[in-house]
């Protein structure tokens, strides 16, 4: 049997790919270092602070969220969560959930296809077919391992999506798993934001109960799965 032979392997790397990733990594980079010499980090970081920039009436407010949303996914260091809560505070719960879906949808499809087009074609010369087959190779799998991620709060939506450009996941499946996934955690977290208005402690708690209670549901499931396989026997093979 043939080994590859690593050197032939470099030689073949999409050189142009990986140009493009450098510069967009440099990029991003220096996007991030130009908002937190402006100042502007601290108030991306600040529901307040972004609820009186989304509201000034010489701006598009809506559509300010949608592009602070995506900026959020791609530029992985930037936090969404104020972001989504100032959209609540300031448009409501339908209209706030709605902005921040679409801003988030619209920067996981961005970073997806970024990690595509940069890193699909580098990472599969190196590793073969080995990382579509298995469970990596089923689109069935890999779509639900996407849904899930996005309800669980521990793990990177925004590394995450950039992950999933790397694995044979189709990008409609990508796309559809993380809309489904975003929707009741951007509802959430708009409702909380809106809640802040109203100065109701009790409401503000129940809220972040819900949003709580909602990313340990998949916990729970994968725990039971988990439980079941280590108590129930085995029928034994009787001879």
């Amino acid at each position: 049997m043939s080994t590859a032979n690593p050197s032939k392997s470099f030689r073949r790397l999409p050189m142009g790919r990986i140009g493009a990733g450098v510069i967009t990594v440099l990029f991003l980079t220096g996007l991030y270092l130009y908002f937190a010499r402006t100042g502007t980090l601290s108030t991306l970081c600040d529901c307040d602070s972004l609820h009186e920039v989304i509201t000034r009436p010489e701006l598009p407010g809506p559509l300010l969220v949608v592009f602070l949303m995506a900026l959020a996914v791609v530029l992985s260091p930037l936090p969404s969560a104020p972001i989504a809560m100032a959209s609540g505070l300031a448009y409501g719960h339908f209209w706030g959930t709605l902005y921040v879906v679409i801003g988030a949808e619209a920067g996981a499809v961005i970073a997806f296809l970024i990690s595509r087009f940069v890193g699909y074609e580098i990472v599969h010369r190196w590793f073969g077919n080995r990382l579509e087959t298995g469970l990596l190779g089923s689109q069935n799998v890999l779509t639900g391992i996407v849904f899930i991620s996005r309800l669980l709060p521990f793990i990177s939506f925004d590394i995450f999506s950039y992950a999933a450009g790397l694995t044979a996941i189709k990008l409609w499946r990508f796309a559809l798993a993380t809309l489904a996934g975003i929707v009741p955690v951007s509802f959430l977290l708009a409702h909380f934001g809106q809640e802040l208005s109203s100065g109701d402690l009790r409401k503000v708690m129940l809220a972040a109960l819900v949003l709580g209670g909602i990313t340990v549901i998949p916990i729970g499931v994968k725990w039971f799965l988990d439980y079941r396989k280590r108590h129930v026997t085995k029928p034994s093979s009787g001879g």
